[in-house]
C-alpha cells in the first residue's frame, strides 16, 4: 500500500501539532478525521478558541471529534476505520482499547531523540539542559509513556539563538520529515522498530509556575538555558521593586562580582546582571503590562527605574 493511500486519523491540539497536520495535508496525506482536545477559554477575556489542530482541520473541511475523555468515546475513530492512528503533542494518554483500531499500527512524533526525554515537555528540556541536537522520533504508541518501538529519527542542531518559539519550528517540520521518510517501509514492514533501551530513558516534567521564576543566585548558563527554554511563552522572569520583567532573550557573559543578582551594567547598549560563575546580558525583555522591547527601547523608558550596583535578589 502506498503512504499517501493509507487512512490517517490525526490526533493533536497545539501550535506544533497543527504545522505537522497543514504539512501532512500540502504532501496529500490521506487524513479521513481528527481528534483534538475540547476548546478552552483564552486570554483574559476567557473567550473559547478552537485549538490550532482544529483550525486547521475546518479549514480543510476535514470531520473534527473533541471528547472530553478518548478512552470513553471513540466510536468516531472507530468508524473512519484507520490504517493508521497519528498522535503529535495530542494531550491525553490513550487506552489500548483505542490504539487497537490502528489496522496498521497507532503511531506517535515525539520531540526528542529518544529514548532521552520522554514525557510531556521534551522541547523545553533539551533547552534548559544545554543541549546542541535535538529531534523528532516516529515511534510506535504504546499505554506506556513514550516507551514504543522507535522507527526514525530526524535530527536537527540547537543553535545558540534557538529558544522554545524556534524549537517549536524546527521540531514540527523534523517531526514531517521523520513520518514522510520512514512511513513507507513501516507500512511495508521493512522497518519493524528499534526496542528503547531502558536504561537511556530520561523523563521530563511538564513547566511549573516556580519554573518561571529567574533566581540570580544560580549558575549564568543555566539562566540563559530557562529563558532559552520559557521564551515566549510562559516566559521566564525576575522581580524587581514589586513588578515582574519577563525576560524573552539573553546571552551568557563571562563577566563576574562578588554577589549576585547585582546590576553590573545598565545602558542603551547592555542590561547586565551577575549570577554565579558569570552574568546575564538581557537582550530583550517586558515590563508587566508592558509590550517586548531591545534593551536599547526599554532603557529609554525605564532610565530611572534600575541603577548599577542595585541587587535583583534583594
Amino acid at each position: 500500500m502506498n503512504k499517501k493511500e493509507i487512512r490517517i486519523v490525526y490526533l493533536g491540539t497545539p501550535y506544533i501539532s497543527s504545522i505537522v497536520l497543514s504539512k501532512l495535508l500540502e504532501n496529500n496525506y490521506n487524513i479521513v478525521g481528527v481528534i483534538s482536545q475540547p476548546d478552552k477559554p483564552i486570554g483574559r477575556k476567557m473567550i473559547i478558541e478552537e485549538t490550532p489542530v482544529k483550525k486547521v482541520a475546518l479549514a480543510h473541511n476535514l470531520p473534527v471529534f473533541q471528547p472530553n475523555k478518548l478512552n470513553f468515546e471513540y466510536d468516531f475513530l472507530k468508524n473512519l476505520k484507520p490504517d493508521i492512528i497519528l498522535t503529535m503533542a495530542y494531550g491525553q494518554i490513550i487506552s489500548e482499547d483505542v490504539l487497537r483500531i490502528a489496522k496498521i499500527l497507532p503511531l506517535n512524533l515525539h520531540g526528542s531523540l529518544l529514548p532521552k526525554y520522554r514525557g510531556a515537555s521534551p522541547i523545553q528540556a533539551s533547552l534548559f539542559n544545554g543541549e546542541k541536537e535535538s529531534g523528532c522520533t516516529l515511534m510506535e504508541m504504546i499505554n506506556k509513556m513514550d516507551a514504543g518501538r522507535m522507527f526514525y529519527k530526524s535530527k536537527f542542531e540547537i543553535t545558540e539563538d534557538d529558544n522554545y518559539d524556534s524549537l517549536i519550528i524546527k521540531t514540527a517540520e523534523a517531526a514531517f520529515k521523520a513520518f514522510d521518510d520512514g512511513i513507507q517501509d513501516v507500512i511495508d514492514q521493512k522497518n519493524l522498530g528499534e526496542i528503547q533501551n531502558e536504561d537511556e530513558a530520561t523523563f521530563t516534567k511538564k513547566i511549573k509556575p516556580e519554573d518561571q521564576i529567574i533566581n540570580f543566585d544560580n549558575d549564568a548558563k543555566a539562566i540563559v538555558h530557562q529563558i532559552q527554554a520559557l521564551s515566549s511563552v510562559p516566559g521566564a522572569y525576575f522581580v524587581y521593586k514589586n513588578t515582574k520583567f519577563k525576560v524573552l532573550k539573553a546571552k551568557y557573559s563571562a563577566s563576574e562580582a562578588e554577589k549576585s543578582g547585582k546590576i553590573l551594567e545598565f545602558n542603551k547598549n547592555s542590561f547586565l546582571i551577575s549570577a554565579k560563575n558569570g552574568a546575564v546580558s538581557i537582550l530583550e525583555i517586558q515590563k508587566e503590562g508592558k509590550k517586548v522591547m531591545p534593551i536599547k527601547d526599554f532603557y529609554n523608558g525605564n532610565v530611572n527605574n534600575f541603577k548599577v550596583n542595585d541587587t535583583i535578589n534583594d
